[in-house]
């Protein structure tokens, strides 16, 4: 698809370059996750589509790729939302070409991290995916993006500075016999590594993959980033690339360091729950649309680190659900809160109004898209919150239920800002006499908006399909940071 986009010679032929990769990669996620529901029948633990080539072998550093139930889950979401950003991105100007190859490099990159199993294969992938977003926000972006780039970047590098010690920490901790993942895994069954050295790397590898999942307060590049990024990037950074931080901590941090899990988890927890609540009750006071989902973004990946660090099956697979979850709904909401922009050129809550009777199909698009981030029954969110909660009391402690009730108290506070935007932008009198001349949603856009509506409804109504798909994976995760947890 890369060559393709770099020989197009106008804006059709970039387009149709991109749709086409976008399908085909929609498409090849479909039946990967078909097929490997078929393989998982006969082989419920192994590897689906395993490869590994040796690249430094001094170094025991391979390139490994595979596939389990919980990086299926999140190759479709990132299929998803490439495909229906292509078609939120349809008029953008200028240099689409460029946009779109820069779009595709950091697709590239999240596709790769989900699908490694080596520890250095991994972290390139990883910084192929975060390189891109200087570009695509500082060139393409709007409002202070060269000012947000620089602070997205700087503090995601600085993430990945704590990473990269983590991980060579891991790899001699445990002797510097691999750096494969489920290798590695083994050893940290048989308690290879010292309890020191983990309670040593821990923090370093949780915090810097917590960088990029908005682990408060090293949260504060993900409102400017989101509120300065062309729409799409907004879409796949809110939607898949922010989950790598948590995909990373439950597959690295946790599932290589039990113990130091155990030891420290609970600092991290009171983090985490402080992410919960902050992130929406700072979106309660934003008037800026982006920069309300962008506080209900880390809310809501706050949740994810949250459900991890509870440590029970029913949380674990609440968090990849949440994952899912808020992928499609911050998606869907960014992509409308674009759309919204391109017609009034303004995202001040303050002067929107009366726009479900001028642009009706975006208006009911961003009801449905509120109703799903509040948690109402039908769609995702409740779905995956209510895993999360269910699965958090599952502990018997004072301090864990504790964390819990304050968590949960998000929903409240998440209904409020909903409602109050909703009621606003949309019910109130026309803000603006040249808002009556405005067009409604034109057919790319209905592409994106309908396609992410039939996901959210689709988790919501149907979700076991998923939690059946992950169970066995997340089971076996487990399995090594709480060898005692009931399966």
């Amino acid at each position: 698809m890369l060559l393709g986009l770099w020989l197009s010679k106008n804006d059709n032929q970039t387009r149709g370059v991109m749709v086409a990769g976008a399908t085909a990669l929609l498409a090849f996620a479909i039946w990967t996750t078909i097929t490997f529901i078929q393989f998982r029948k006969g082989d419920p633990t192994s590897l689906y589509l395993p490869y590994s080539t040796a690249w430094f072998p001094a170094l025991h550093i391979n390139f490994a790729l595979g596939v389990d139930g919980i990086s299926v889950v999140m190759l479709l979401l990132s299929a998803i939302i490439v495909f229906t950003g292509t078609f939120a991105s349809w008029q953008l100007q200028p240099m689409k070409k460029e946009y779109f190859l820069w779009f595709t490099l950091l697709s590239i990159g999240v596709f790769g991290f989900f699908i490694s199993t080596d520890l250095f294969t991994m972290f390139m992938f990883y910084e192929v995916a975060l390189i891109p977003m200087y570009l695509l926000i500082g060139v393409w972006g709007s409002g202070p993006k060269e000012y947000s780039a620089m602070k997205l970047t700087l503090m995601l590098m600085g993430g990945s500075a704590l990473l990269i010690f983590g991980i060579v920490g891991v790899y001699y901790g445990y002797g510097a016999k691999s750096m494969d993942v489920f290798v590695l895994a083994e050893l940290a069954k048989q308690h290879v590594m010292a309890d020191s050295l983990q309670k040593l790397f821990f923090p370093f590898t949780f915090i810097g993959f917590g960088v990029l999942g908005a682990l408060f307060p090293f949260h504060t590049w993900s409102p400017d980033g989101h509120a300065s990024a062309p729409t799409a990037v907004s879409m796949l950074h809110a939607g898949v690339l922010m989950k790598l931080g948590g995909y990373g901590c439950f597959r690295i941090a946790m599932f290589l360091m039990p113990n130091a899990a155990h030891e420290l988890g609970y600092i991290f927890l009171i983090l985490t729950t402080i992410s919960v609540v902050y992130g929406a009750l700072s979106a309660c006071v934003q008037t800026d649309l982006k920069y309300i989902n962008a506080y209900s973004s880390v809310s809501h990946c706050g949740m994810v680190l949250f459900a991890l660090l509870m440590m029970t099956r029913t949380a674990c697979t609440g968090a990849i659900l949440q994952m899912l979850s808020h992928g499609l709904m911050t998606a869907l909401f960014f992509a409308l809160i674009g759309m919204i922009y391109g017609r009034t050129h303004t995202r001040d809550v303050r002067k929107l109004g009366g726009l479900m009777k001028i642009m009706p199909f975006l208006g009911v698009g961003y009801v449905i898209a509120g109703l799903a981030n509040l948690g109402l029954p039908g769609f995702s969110g409740f779905v995956a919150e209510m895993t999360i909660f269910v699965g958090s009391f599952e502990n018997q402690d004072t301090f864990h239920r504790v964390c819990t009730i304050f968590a949960a108290m998000s929903i409240v506070i998440t209904a409020v800002y909903i409602l109050r935007v909703v009621g606003k932008i949309l019910y109130q009198k026309v803000a603006d006499p040249h808002y009556e001349t405005l067009t409604d949603a034109t057919w790319d856009e209905r592409v994106a908006v309908i396609g992410l509506i039939a996901c959210v409804a689709g988790l919501g109504i149907a979700p076991l399909w998923v939690s059946d798909l992950i169970s066995a994976d997340v089971a076996n995760i487990l399995g090594v940071i709480v060898p005692n947890v009931p399966m």
